[in-house]
């Protein structure tokens, strides 16, 4: 939980793998994917995560698929339909979270102080490169006149620069879209680099005018700290399959 955002009248949460019933390992909070858990299970864990949060919300998700796209939730009917296209959501409806589904990808929950809009964001390396924040921080700005300048930033747990290792693809495509790239690579052996997404999100937040004492980064890896978060990385090659965190934000 970020307390800033909370501060503003935000309630939002980032959930770790802890204190669920999905089986890998036992007991995970896993809150995504009936190709890999049953419906019971994710239905128990999601409870489970809304109890901690202490109050009384549907979650709105969408089907991601490492684009850019923001979607916008209008409605509660709406809030139900997890299956269209977007990896980003955005509303200003109360007794709605607007969520996210990680495991190495960065989450990043945006609260509008002034409007009381919000958003949740995921943003892995091809969402970055294309600017799904900034996306977003636009939609936001189209649809309910949000000022980055009022914005709370929250940076959730992600695969970070120590750990997370890329190839010359994602090198090229970061080289060919951000001005900064130099600043988030630290090379590793020809043809590859550790990646800083923290990093690189939270420069696409500065540079649309979000400021700086507003922007609240985890200090976690998710990579790195397997015994609190799912890592795609590290445990599809392990056992072929890995749960999902859910970061979520929305009013009080």
């Amino acid at each position: 939980m970020c307390r800033p955002l909370e501060e503003k009248g935000f309630v939002n949460g980032f959930s770790t793998r802890l204190g669920g019933v999905s089986d890998f390992p036992k007991d995970a909070l896993n809150l995504s994917g009936l190709d890999i858990d049953s419906a019971e299970n994710l239905a128990e864990n999601r409870r489970r995560f809304l109890d901690v949060i202490g109050a009384d919300f549907q979650i709105a998700t969408a089907w991601q698929t490492h684009g850019a796209d923001v979607r916008i939730v209008k409605n509660i009917e709406e809030a139900n339909d997890g299956n269209c296209k977007f990896d980003a959501l955005i509303s200003d409806l109360k007794n709605i979270l607007v969520g996210v589904k990680t495991a190495d990808c960065v989450p990043v929950l945006l609260g509008d102080s002034r409007t009381k809009s919000f958003a949740a964001v995921h943003a892995g390396w091809r969402g970055t490169v294309n600017s799904i924040v900034f996306n977003t921080i636009e939609k936001m700005r189209e649809t309910y006149d949000t000022n980055p300048k009022d914005l709370i930033c929250a940076i959730g747990a992600a695969a970070t620069g120590e750990n997370y290792e890329v190839g010359r693809d994602v090198i090229d495509a970061f080289q060919k879209n951000f001005s900064t790239c130099r600043n988030l690579f630290r090379k590793t052996r020809d043809g590859h680099a550790l990646i800083d997404l923290h990093l690189a999100n939270r420069e696409q937040l500065l540079s649309v005018g979000v400021m700086a004492e507003n922007i609240f980064v985890a200090p976690f890896c998710t990579i790195e700290r397997t015994d609190l978060f799912f890592s795609y990385r590290v445990e599809s090659k392990l056992h072929s399959k890995t749960g999902r965190l859910l970061s979520v934000i929305g009013l009080i």
